[in-house]
């Protein structure tokens, strides 16, 4: 069965991709149905052939998470092609007209992106539930345990600095949300603001917002006199670790993509509201939220792997996936050597992306014959490039100092710069240096006045 399902759809996306006259919307979701399926069916069957043939009933912890993630990840996916495979010949039969330019190879793409990362998704959902699971009742071997909650140590143990530093991060928690939450009320209130650089700034604020969100509001409550706990759940620890490196991620991505915005506006002026359309514009955020995504599943993957740990105390104020490895019992050298290589990886792309956007920038502006003419085209990028150097910079820095460094305050204190203080900053970069985003602001403090 399992080798009849495998040559059949085999053949299937031999037929499609050798004839060109299958090269159509139904033909493309048709192939992609076809790969899902051999995936699903492989995630179980082979498994199942060698149990039979060595009479070995086990499969170990991790193996049977991955399996159930891969397992249901396909199985979805098999849902959501059906359903695309239905629009495609609702609009085919009910709108035969505008079908080429409906289902252009663009929306196919986008439409398979989608059906993957909501799949992606929708495992990940049953591995947070089966991770709740702190023990499991086993007649022949007994319970088998594992941790169910870490303690953050947080920044300091001075009782009587706490209350301080209470404070001053809801302070700046609380200046944080506020500043984002005006510039995305300025951009979606003022027509005159709905171009491509605002609504990538828009959305910066928001993930700006989620990022902080990640660790600050868990922070004050370990601050808090009241409550005073440093306990986070295991499943807690693996969420916030999942959502800070999401929306962390995904600050550099639109950072990325607002360096690129820049460098279509200014090297290619004429064909700016062309490559810009609203279409491209909401692709590349939704590329880099599943890009993040992807990112975040990827670190949270690797501590899953890690069976057992010697401590309970994470020596920082959040769940940082590098101190969360430290306490693992077994040995997890080649667990860091992947984090920092995919870390490298997906740390250079967007890096590079921006160093190729600012070179053609500044090489396009040199041309410029006059300097009001260089000033007025290189003033445009007056607010990003600040915004990338503090991310970037502390950003780095942590990295580094994390890897070097054996004091984890210093490492704490580091991790602070980039996670609480530059979403906080911000906000007061793009106020302070665009006249747009002030005269918006300055306009509704006097409505609301």
């Amino acid at each position: 069965m399992y080798l009849v399902t495998m040559l059949g759809n085999l053949l299937i996306i031999l037929a499609v991709t050798s004839d060109p006259h299958l090269h159509t919307p139904m033909y493309f979701f048709l192939t992609n149905l076809s790969l899902a399926d051999i995936s699903f069916i492989s995630t179980t069957v082979p498994k199942m052939i060698v149990d039979i043939q060595t009479h070995s009933r086990v499969i170990s912890y991790e193996g049977c998470l991955t399996q159930m993630s891969i397992f249901i990840l396909f199985g979805c996916m098999d849902s959501m092609l059906l359903s695309v495979m239905a629009y495609d010949r609702f609009v085919a039969i009910c709108h035969p007209l505008h079908y080429t330019i409906i289902m252009n190879p663009r929306t196919c793409c986008i439409f398979i992106l989608v059906s993957f990362f909501v799949s992606l998704l929708d495992s990940q959902m049953h591995n947070v539930t089966v991770l709740q699971l702190t023990c499991f009742k086993d007649h022949r071997a007994g319970n088998l345990t594992r941790v169910s909650e870490f303690f953050l140590l947080g920044l300091s143990d001075d009782p009587e600095l706490q209350p301080l530093l209470c404070v001053l991060f809801l302070s700046m928690y609380l200046v944080t949300v506020l500043g984002n939450l005006l510039i995305i009320l300025a951009v979606t209130s003022d027509s005159h603001l709905h171009t491509p650089m605002y609504f990538f700034l828009s959305n910066l604020s928001l993930v700006d917002i989620g990022f902080i969100s990640s660790t600050v509001p868990n922070m004050i409550m370990i601050l808090n006199i009241q409550s005073h706990s440093r306990v986070i759940s295991y499943t807690g620890c693996l969420t916030q670790m999942s959502t800070f490196i999401l929306f962390g991620y995904m600050d550099c991505t639109l950072l990325t993509v607002m360096a690129y915005d820049r460098f279509v506006a200014i090297c290619h002026p004429l064909h700016y509201m062309v490559i810009m359309n609203p279409r491209t514009c909401s692709c590349l955020v939704l590329v880099s939220f599943m890009v993040s995504l992807l990112d975040s599943q990827l670190h949270n993957l690797i501590v899953l792997q890690v069976a057992c740990f010697k401590d309970v105390e994470i020596s920082h104020f959040f769940c940082d996936p590098s101190e969360v490895l430290k306490l693992a019992c077994s040995d997890t050298l080649i667990n860091n050597i992947i984090m920092y290589f995919f870390g490298t990886i997906y740390g250079f792309l967007p890096i590079s992306g921006i160093f190729f956007s600012y070179y053609e920038i500044i090489s396009s502006v040199l041309r410029i014959p006059s300097s009001g003419g260089r000033y007025k085209a290189f003033s445009t990028c007056g607010s990003h490039l600040p915004v990338v150097c503090l991310f970037y910079g502390t950003g780095i820095g942590v990295y580094i100092s994390s890897a070097l460094s054996s004091s984890p305050r210093k490492s704490a204190v580091a991790s602070m710069m980039y996670s609480v203080v530059t979403p906080m900053l911000n906000p007061f970069i793009y106020s302070l240096r665009n006249k747009d985003i002030k005269s918006v602001l300055w306009r509704i403090s006097h409505r609301i006045a």
